[in-house]
Formats: structure tokens, C-alpha cells, sequence
């Protein structure tokens, strides 16, 4: 498929207000769109359908769900998308800082009042941007942030959101369950030493611990990697994988639910910390930190590499495949307006003006696609 016919069709259904995604995983190189035949809503409240999910930070609000069947699939496999590459970047102001400032300082009494470790706080950022095309501003993400999952996705019903995010919630292969914990944050410099503060590495191990210990009830064979640094566009973050096998009996949902929002995204301990956000961001996340991705795909790997062998070919592996990430570096655009949303990890020892930077850099990540 050609790049301009993959991309007219996607500008079809898009103009025809039928809902759609058009995604890529992170280091690949292959962009999939799911084409929706009609508009009906979808939910789902238990992950037993396979489709496209996409979830929203609270998951006593619906889930939404492109079923498989109720789609066409294109693909395309393509390195660089040509897109216009120079155009007049938005600038970010710095209208919202006093009252998210106010809200740290708030959190930081809390965690040294009471039983929270760590909470995440957020908020978001309102630019007015003349007809803008969400495609355009995909082709931008996919050519920019190469160790992201791109996407952009709509459903007349919902609403239209875009995002790079950086990181996986977690994926399953079969029995086999793979999930990251990523914490602390930087700005990349090219050539320049990186060095993190016992703050952030504080930050990463509270994360790692409390998703080995969320996941223990429903896998087995847990293993633990180093801490690496990895890159995110502009940014750098503390990365760790957690391998295990789901044990008979648990089902997604189950995992869903004790790794859902995880601390990167919410707090610890989960419920003290989703507590404090719900009473006192004084917005609704909707979609932001929510996650997103393919639900239930079945696969098919053969058994044996060596083409030749046919006979051992037959006996393929058919295994049934999810991957979801967690919905951040995102932004919804509504009408005329891009909202993009933004937060950081909030501990004991935050300096509220630190971490008021640490959103304006993130934010940079997407304001840097729109024109």
C-alpha cells in the first residue's frame, strides 16, 4: 500500500466522522489503522473482546473499545512520513503557574501529614490553533518520536486525541507478562554526563516495588532488570522490566486492575493517592493516563525458523496477544483548541518550582508537532 493511498483513506473516514486509530509501536517501523464501519459506541468493563482499546484514567467511566470484526485494517511500513517539516511553532506560556504551584505545595504537606509516599499531579494547557489537521500532526509525532508509541485516534462520540507515549502498562504474550516501572525525569542533552539525584532513583524503586508486589497474586516467575536510562524525545527517564508468567485463573481484567493507574501515573499508596488527585486537580483527566493499544489479537508464530521445514511448520503457536500503553504526552483536540495535558511525580522532597519546569518541558514533546 502506498503512503498516499493509506493516508487518503484515513482523511476519508475521518471526514466521513467514522471512528478510527492510526497508531505505531515504539522502534517499529510499520503504522496500522483501524477503520471503524460505522459510528456505534463501543464499551467494554471486562477486556474479553479483541479490538483497540482505549481507556480512560478512572476505570469506573467506560472503556472504549474498535471492535476487530467492525473494522478494516491497513498497514504500512515506512521509515519517514514526508510531512511539512518547518512551520511556526506554538509557544508555551506560563499562565496556570500559581495555581499549580499552590497544589504541590498542598501535596507535600499531605505526604509529610499522612500515609501517602508519592502522588502524581497534572494539569493542562489550552492553545487555540487555526483548522488543525490531526493527521498532519500525526505524521509529525511518527517522524519525531521514534521510541514512542504514536497515535491519533476519534470516534465522533467521544473525541479526538493524539499522543508519543513513551511508556508501556504492560503486554501479554500467551501466559507471558511483561510491564516497565519508569520514573524520573530530565532533559536530554546531546554529549552531556547524565546523573540522577537519590530523589529519582527513590522515585524509580517505589514504582518497581509496588508493581512486583501488585502483580504477585496473578503471576509467577517474577524477574526483576537493572535500572537503565532511556530517551523520549527531548527527555530522558529511569526505566526497569518486570517479567512474569500469568498464572491460571487470572484473567486481564485482574491484571488490569492491580496495575492500573501505577504509581507513575497516580501515586502510592494507589487509592489514598487517586483519592487526592480526584478531589483537588479540579479537572478531569477523561483519557490523559488512562492507556491505550491492542486487546486480545490473536498471533501466529511457527514452531521451527527454517522455512524448509515444512512439516514442523504446521504445527504453528497461535497465542492471543495484548499491549497497552499508558496514555501520557497527549493532548485532545476540541473544535479549535489543542489540550494537552502534562504532570509529574510529587514526593516529600519535590520543590514545587522544579517540578512547575518538569510540565513545561514535557509539554514541549507535543507543542513541538503543533503549528
Amino acid at each position: 500500500m502506498t503512503q498516499d493511498s493509506f493516508f487518503e483513506a484515513l482523511e476519508r473516514q475521518y471526514e466521513q466522522q467514522l471512528p478510527f486509530v492510526v497508531y505505531s509501536r515504539a522502534i517499529n517501523s510499520i503504522i496500522k489503522c483501524w477503520l471503524q464501519k460505522d459510528d456505534v459506541l463501543h464499551t467494554t468493563s471486562d477486556f474479553s473482546e479483541s479490538g483497540f482499546v482505549f481507556a480512560p484514567f478512572n476505570l469506573s467511566n467506560k472503556s472504549i473499545v474498535l471492535p476487530k470484526n467492525e473494522c478494516e485494517h491497513l498497514s504500512l511500513e515506512i521509515s519517514d512520513i514526508n510531512v511539512e517539516k518547518y512551520f511556526k511553532k506554538i509557544d508555551i506560556s506560563k499562565n496556570g503557574e500559581n495555581n499549580h504551584l499552590q497544589l504541590i505545595t498542598k501535596a507535600i504537606s499531605s505526604i509529610k501529614k499522612r500515609n501517602l509516599d508519592k502522588v502524581v499531579l497534572s494539569r493542562k494547557i489550552e492553545k487555540t490553533i487555526e483548522n488543525p489537521n490531526p493527521l498532519t500532526i500525526f505524521k509529525r509525532l511518527f517522524n519525531t518520536y521514534k521510541n514512542a508509541m504514536v497515535y491519533c485516534w476519534y470516534h465522533p462520540k467521544v473525541g479526538l486525541w493524539l499522543g508519543a507515549t513513551p511508556e508501556l502498562l504492560f503486554k501479554v504474550e500467551g501466559q507471558n507478562l511483561t510491564t516497565i516501572s519508569l520514573a524520573g525525569t530530565q532533559p536530554y542533552t546531546a554529549d552531556a554526563a547524565v546523573t540522577w539525584t537519590n530523589k529519582e532513583y527513590e522515585e524509580q524503586q517505589i514504582v518497581t516495588d509496588y508493581i512486583a508486589k501488585q502483580i504477585e497474586p496473578h503471576t509467577s516467575h517474577v524477574k526483576i532488570s537493572e535500572v537503565e536510562t532511556v530517551r523520549a524525545g527531548n527527555l530522558l527517564h529511569l526505566k526497569t522490566y518486570i517479567h512474569s508468567r500469568i498464572q491460571p485463573g487470572s484473567t486481564l481484567k485482574s491484571v488490569i486492575e492491580a496495575l492500573h493507574p501505577t504509581p507513575a501515573v497516580c501515586g502510592f499508596p494507589k487509592e489514598v493517592a487517586k483519592d487526592f488527585i480526584l478531589n483537588n486537580e479540579n479537572y478531569n483527566r477523561e483519557f490523559y493516563t488512562g492507556f491505550l493499544g491492542e486487546l486480545n489479537l490473536k498471533t501466529t508464530k511457527n514452531r521451527n525458523t527454517n522455512k524448509r521445514n515444512v512439516e514442523n511448520n504446521a504445527y504453528a503457536m497461535v497465542k492471543t496477544c495484548s499491549n497497552f500503553y499508558v496514555n501520557l504526552r497527549c493532548m485532545q483536540l476540541k473544535d479549535n483548541k489543542a489540550i494537552i495535558y502534562v504532570g509529574g511525580g510529587i514526593t516529600k522532597d519535590s520543590v514545587p518550582e522544579n517540578e512547575w519546569i518538569e510540565t513545561v518541558n514535557k509539554a514541549k514533546t507535543i507543542v513541538n508537532v503543533l503549528s
